[in-house]
């Protein structure tokens, strides 16, 4: 992981790109470019800025990321992607970032404890796969200003719980009001029900884990999704 302050450029400048900014400087690192979608520079006048940072954030728009990540590659620098709801161009993404050897970490949610929890969730699903009588489900309710549903966060989930039961699983997803959002996993039977939740109290967590993967995918080379770096934060006998 890279010691020491970075020169970040934040491609996409909404609630989220402000947070960031702040958490960024806070950390002591600084942030010379901002990129918002009524202000992008030409391509080529953005790859010649990007080449002055060390690290690209990005929680711009889903239509934006494969143009983001084409720039930072053909500027020669890694991008973090936090931006949902691209998972149509990622096979496109990745073959740029791979052909140019460059770099991109990207995830569901950065936010640590929600990959915690990802660990959790699997955990338990292979548990109660193992006896009878339990059926899963998950449910996500976020803000209503949110426009993927359900979230990327309970599409991993969704994913991860589904390997382990070996069987379809619907989302119910729910879009109201100012929520941060909110994750459960939940097994039934007919005697009882088990139920693990995450809650996020705010954005903090999401934008602290971006500036975390910034720190850690400046050097490296390859595509990497934020599961690679709870590796190296977790103890080895748990991760």
């Amino acid at each position: 992981m890279r010691k020491g302050p970075l020169k970040i450029a934040l491609l996409g400048y909404g609630a989220m790109g402000q947070l960031i900014a702040d958490r960024a400087r806070a950390a002591g690192h600084t942030v010379g470019l901002t990129v918002t979608s009524s202000h992008r520079p030409a391509d080529a006048t953005l790859v010649q800025q990007l080449a002055l940072a060390d690290v690209a954030i990005d929680f711009s728009s889903a239509g934006a990321v494969l143009a983001n990540v084409t720039a930072c590659a053909a500027a020669g620098r890694p991008i973090v992607v936090g931006t949902t709801g691209w998972a149509a161009d990622f096979d496109q993404s990745k073959l740029i970032i791979d052909r140019a050897g460059g770099a991109m970490v990207f995830g569901a949610n950065f936010s640590v404890g929600v990959n915690v929890f990802y660990r959790v969730a699997e955990v338990a699903s292979r548990m109660f796969a193992a006896v009878e009588g339990y059926e899963p489900l998950i449910e996500e309710q976020h803000h209503s200003r949110k426009k993927d549903a359900p979230s990327g966060t309970a599409v991993k989930l969704k994913h991860i719980v589904e390997r382990a039961v070996k069987r379809r699983i619907d989302v119910a997803s729910t879009r109201a009001g100012h929520i941060p959002g909110t994750h459960r996993v939940g097994f039934d039977s007919r005697v009882d029900q088990v139920l693990l939740t995450h809650t996020a109290r705010n954005r903090e967590g999401f934008a602290d884990g971006a500036v975390l993967a910034a720190g850690w995918i400046v050097g490296k080379t390859g595509v990497f999704e934020f599961d690679h770096i709870m590796d190296d934060i977790l103890p080895k006998e748990v991760s």
